[in-house]
């Protein structure tokens, strides 16, 4: 075309010639000299600089931005390095000095040695998910899990229903939907997994990647007792699919709980059941696998929601569950006490989502930029939601149809719920739909975070997709011993500050401190000037259509948000220990 450089422009109406749902990599050779070609954007999704041995190994620093936006540079012609004046690990050091990030690797034409190594960086680069509702469900499934089921309407009950489930909608605009738009932001502009995504935005010298561990380590740690749960309801699926509980009295079905509590072998088959499951699906691919069996499991999970809702309003009880559970009644909230209902409410709003350890970081890095962030995080938001709120319509009815305490916790799920099944017309179905729906809902979370823990073994390793998979499962198998134990063998009256098991002790370490202090950490990195600062994140989450970040959150977000998640840490620490 007579000039020195190609840019995006040229690109796209180059790429009308071609068949690109056919194409699995297209290479724009971008030849001339080593400064236009990094100054004009190509719209490629990887740039890679070709430096030759006879060049000199000072070339870094005569054209440093060509390296700087480089994701990959080949030192070319090695075999020839007896021949001239050129340091390789000198050479290196200036290119990595320029872009930490960037990756080196020594390649000869002639000899074919390191082109093995260039290829199987292609092949590792980062997949992309298939579709925008492919991104909405499994972080929806992430962020949907346990606590919506279980938690989200028994905490309803606890702070006077309705009054409850108005202040959580408004905490949850006001404290989720930020951090998570933060996170999405990091993962999506960083195309990192957490572990390595401050490695790409901090400014050099900076430490805010010590953070990226630490939420790996959150993951693991979550998935030590996550595992476990999810292997309970699966376990209560499989009983109450088979009859176990039919003819049992409410003893009856109590001790069912109990004894699956003293059975390691039994807890330990269903854990590792889960997490061979969850394992297989991630190591499928992003795409063929996570994407796939979300899609389907979500909206499996979905449609049975709305069955077993369907089926509540038919309960005698139904009409006073759901005034319960849906009108507010600011006098029962008096009774029950104003600050308790709102700090239940505002704690319940921020962990919901699973913010704080890099578990939707991950999924922003696998999207592209046709959508603002911000209105993907409501979007997300809205359908962790819907399945809270039609957890608690599920419940209240039969609640209220069978006098049943509806603040009774986590032994609703395992004990009560399974007592009402025992006394209704087709109960065992019921059951049965109630407890795969349950399973579902913890194994959205499962599949999520094992993505997370999966993609971070791959790139701080370089292992591929199946053999972080196969290290991961051994790991998280072994990690999630002291869980099943803990109930049993492992029992230990020290645990009882936490609430008397090993989960209670991980569940204290993950909800009440990585979670809070992890989301503080992402919210500074993207406000403060000596993180990411505020423009590049909203430029960031505000590329591509939809809801944007506006100029007057601002104030807000970096003085009075902080101020919020951090009394949601201390509060966390107070209702644990002097409460």
């Amino acid at each position: 075309c007579g000039l020195c450089h190609i840019d995006a422009d040229m690109v796209s109406r180059a790429l009308l010639e071609y068949d690109t749902e056919n194409l699995d990599l297209l290479i724009l050779e971008n030849i001339g000299n080593l400064v236009c070609p990094a100054e004009f954007d190509t719209g490629a999704h990887k740039n890679v600089m070709l430096l030759s041995v006879p060049e000199g190994d000072d070339k870094p620093l005569k054209y440093p931005l060509m390296f700087q936006v480089s994701d990959l540079v080949l030192i070319n012609k090695i075999d020839t390095l007896e021949y001239f004046d050129f340091d390789f690990e000198l050479a290196k050091e200036r290119i990595l000095k320029l872009n930490p990030n960037a990756v080196v690797l020594p390649v000869s034409a002639k000899t074919g040695e390191g082109l093995e190594q260039v290829i199987d960086w292609i092949m590792k680069e980062r997949e992309k998910l298939g579709s925008r509702l492919g991104f909405i469900l499994i972080s929806a499934g992430c962020a949907i899990g346990i606590g919506n089921v279980w938690k989200f309407p028994y905490m309803a009950g606890q702070g006077g229903g309705g009054t409850f489930v108005l202040f959580y909608l408004i905490f949850l605009a006001l404290l989720g939907l930020p951090v998570m738009t933060m996170e999405f932001s990091v993962g999506r502009a960083s195309q990192k997994s957490p572990v390595k995504a401050y490695y790409a935005l901090e400014k050099p010298g900076q430490k805010w990647h010590i953070h990226g561990y630490i939420t790996l380590i959150g993951c693991y740690l979550l998935m030590m007792f996550y595992t476990t749960v999810t292997g309970w309801m699966l376990n209560y699926f499989y009983m109450t699919a088979t009859g176990k509980f039919q003819g049992l009295d409410s003893d009856g079905v109590a001790g069912q709980f109990t004894n699956m509590l003293g059975q390691p072998v039994t807890m330990g088959f269903w854990m590792i059941v889960v997490v061979i499951a969850g394992v297989f699906v991630c190591s499928r691919g992003l795409q063929n696998g996570l994407e796939k069996v979300t899609k389907i499991m979500m909206i499996s999970l979905l449609v049975i929601m709305v069955v077993l809702a369907i089926n509540s309003f038919t309960m005698d009880g139904a009409k006073e569950g759901l005034k319960f559970y849906l009108i507010p009644d600011f006098e029962r909230m008096k009774e029950i006490g104003i600050i308790s209902t709102i700090t239940g409410a505002m704690n319940q709003a921020f962990f919901t989502l699973s913010l704080g350890i890099g578990a939707m970081a991950i999924f922003g890095s696998y999207i592209g930029k046709d959508h603002a962030l911000l209105g993907e995080s409501m979007n997300i938001a809205l359908l962790d939601t819907f399945v809270a709120i039609t957890s608690g319509l599920i419940i209240f009815p039969a609640c209220f149809t069978f006098n049943v305490d509806q603040t009774s916790g986590p032994s609703l799920i395992f004990i009560t719920l399974p007592n009402i099944f025992n006394h209704i017309p087709l109960g065992r179905l019921w059951g049965s739909l109630f407890f795969i729906f349950m399973s579902f809902a913890a194994f959205s979370t499962i599949l999520a975070v094992f993505e997370n823990i999966i993609s971070c073994g791959m790139e701080l390793t370089g292992w591929s997709r199946k053999k972080s998979s196969l290290v991961n499962a051994i790991a998280i198998i072994l990690l999630s011993l002291p869980c099943v134990l803990g109930y049993n063998v492992w029992s230990w009256s020290g645990f009882e500050v936490f609430g008397g098991a090993v989960l209670d002790f991980e569940d204290f370490l993950v909800s009440n401190l990585l979670l809070p202090l992890g989301s503080l950490v992402y919210l500074l990195f993207c406000v403060s000037k000596r993180g990411w600062g505020w423009k590049n994140f909203t430029e960031e989450a505000n590329t591509g259509k939809g809801m944007k970040i506006r100029k007057w959150m601002r104030g807000y977000i970096t003085y009075i948000l902080p101020l919020i998640i951090l009394f949601i840490f201390f509060f966390g620490l107070y209702d644990k220990f002097f409460a």
